[in-house]
């Protein structure tokens, strides 16, 4: 079965749940409307279905090789590289004064859904040279600005993110890179490993930005500095010189995502130089970190929307066994209360990750457009939230998926396979979903719970300014319940954090379910209500908006019944996981 973009759920989502419709002709974005909204996600959808999609399956099983030192992407992808660039994808949300389109990011978030649903693999090269593009635009110089920017916009040239060491893990304070200096520049040596896109011959240059220590730094996180370092030198006119010495000394052989060229780069000597202050090197990296964070929790949204299209169409197509809904001989098993269950939970965790992910974005357009320290700190909740949540949300639609598919599932030909292990590295890359939990119970909830109090404010003022039917006053009513268990365990984490630390990072990957969870639900509950104001109004399809409607009565019954379980899960405390210390 061929991608069909979500376009009529996507433009539900950004107008409905969202309200992107604030955005039109903003002070920020003076140039956007409805108009090129609809304009921008048909032509997303177009590349996705025409363009990407179809090579999803040729790059799983061709994937990516090196050979003498050099990477060769599967057949088809540089093409689709140059197609994507030519489209001006990749300056989307880019500033215009380097060439950008400057769109809103949630727009640019719901286009991305699609390239990532259409071939993850794929999508993962443009998607770091976007956080290439935040880095150098909030940290860069106005030269550095000037002379990359625009090829980074364009989609001339590529960039990556250089983190990861082999001795070092998640730990950057660990990291041995070494950026010496030689005149106006750096010479930089070490090893980085996980390196996606690190290495290909479909862009003209490559832009590696990588951490490393300069003499003499202090140590852990705090000496920690970036560095670009080119693949071929730049000259000040933006013309090429020579190659760097940099290069791929290997690639990563994965689980899924075989297309994307996950390099091990050695920098032998290789010329660099430094972007913002020295030893603030984290700071500037976490802008990178952060805008990559929420692109992926969209591939998460993406991947998940992929596998529950094809579970579907198998779903309608394969007969088998009397169906007590219809009571049809030999019917589809679509049409079995247990599958067409796990479809339905399938689509409802889709709609609330997708949401969760444009909440996110939508906040930092907001702040674009009135830099409100409430909105930023929304902003800053809700990004651990959406990477850890919605990816969580891909593994398991995913895995739902292959078990629809029953046995075929287990069959690579089928593709349910392909989309289940694709998906699995994204609740690990980018800041594994156990870190996002621990940032979101530490940083983001601060020690005082404001923004989840804040948060939990206005969902209920939602509520209450909304007249609810009889039909769904018993599932707002899990909302609520659910939004008591979510300030009662907040509170109790702000109040653990100096009594006992362990307790608080025990409860913290329970804490970031409950939260998306309850995001997820306001979502829900939102798309709920506009849809009921469409049908009353004779607006649209009634099926499709009547589903919006039971989808969110399914997400309260199946989903929100489990906060206080969760509650109870989060105070329980470190005390068993500590006697467990031998005992495991």
């Amino acid at each position: 079965m061929t991608y069909r973009a979500p376009l009529a759920d996507l433009k539900f989502s950004l107008t409905a749940v969202t309200g992107i419709e604030r955005l039109y002709q903003s002070s920020a974005y003076p140039d956007f409307d409805g108009d090129l909204l609809d304009a921008i996600l048909d032509a997303a959808g177009q590349l996705s279905e025409e363009v990407l999609a179809p090579l999803n399956r040729v790059g799983d099983t061709h994937g990516a090789k090196l050979e003498n030192d050099k990477v060769t992407v599967a057949p088809g992808f540089a093409e689709a590289v140059s197609a994507f660039a030519e489209g001006g994808w990749a300056g989307l949300g880019a500033p215009a004064e380097h060439g950008g389109q400057a769109m809103p990011k949630a727009l640019e978030m719901a286009a991305y859904e699609m390239f990532h649903a259409a071939n993850m693999a794929f999508a993962l090269y443009p998607t770091l040279s976007q956080a290439a593009i935040e880095a150098l635009h909030h940290h860069g110089t106005e030269r550095q600005k000037a002379l990359y920017l625009p090829y980074l916009t364009s989609g001339e040239w590529s960039g990556t993110m250089n983190l990861t060491e082999p001795q070092a893990g998640s730990d950057l304070a660990l990291l041995t890179s070494q950026a010496v200096p030689d005149g106006d520049a750096y010479r930089l040596t070490g090893q980085k490993i996980y390196i996606t896109w690190g290495d290909h011959e479909t862009r003209d240059n490559i832009l590696h930005l990588v951490l490393a220590r300069l003499p003499g730094a202090p140590e852990g996180t705090r000496g920690i500095s970036l560095f670009l370092c080119p693949k071929y030198l730049v000259n000040e006119d933006g013309s090429l010189g020579e190659r760097n010495a940099l290069r791929a000394v290997g690639l990563e052989h994965k689980l899924g995502i075989h297309a994307s060229p996950t390099c091990v780069m050695a920098f032998e000597g290789a010329k660099a130089e430094l972007v913002g202050q020295p030893h603030q090197g984290l700071m500037a990296m976490f802008t990178m970190m952060n805008a990559a964070r929420l692109a992926v929790g969209v591939q998460g949204v993406g991947i998940a929307e992929r596998a529950y299209q094809l579970a579907l169409a198998y779903a309608r197509d394969r007969r088998q066994g009397n169906s007590v809904l219809t009571g049809e001989k030999k019917a589809p098993i679509f049409d079995h209360p247990d599958v067409r269950l796990m479809l339905a939970v399938s689509k409802a965790k889709i709609e609330a990750a997708r949401g969760i992910c444009l909440l996110t974005a939508i906040a930092a357009d907001d702040y674009r457009l009135n830099a409100d320290a409430r909105v930023k700190r929304r902003e800053d909740f809700l990004v651990p939230v959406a990477k850890a949540w919605a990816t969580d949300i891909g593994v398991e639609v995913a895995s739902a998926g292959v078990q629809v598919h029953g046995g075929m599932g287990f069959i690579e030909e089928t593709g349910a396979a392909q989309h289940y292990r694709d998906a699995r590295i994204a609740p690990i890359y980018e800041g594994t979903n156990g870190i996002q939990a621990g940032d979101l119970v530490g940083r983001k909830l601060g020690d005082d719970a404001a923004s989840a109090l804040e948060l939990k404010a206005d969902i209920q003022s939602y509520i209450q300014t909304n007249n609810l039917s009889d039909d769904l006053k018993a599932s707002v009513a899990q909302l609520d319940t659910a939004l008591t268990a979510f300030e009662a365990a907040s509170l109790w984490l702000v109040a653990q954090k100096k009594a006992c630390p362990a307790d608080v990072q025990a409860g913290a990957t329970a804490y970031l379910k409950l939260t998306g969870d309850v995001v997820g639900g306001y979502v829900l509950l939102r798309g709920a209500l506009e849809a009921t104001a469409r049908l009353k109004a004779n607006d649209g399809d009634p099926a499709w908006l009547k589903a919006k409607v039971e989808l969110w009565k399914l997400y309260a019954a199946h989903i929100l019944s489990h906060a206080q379980a969760l509650h109870t899960a989060i105070t329980d405390g470190a005390s068993s996981l500590e006697a467990l210390s031998e005992g495991l």
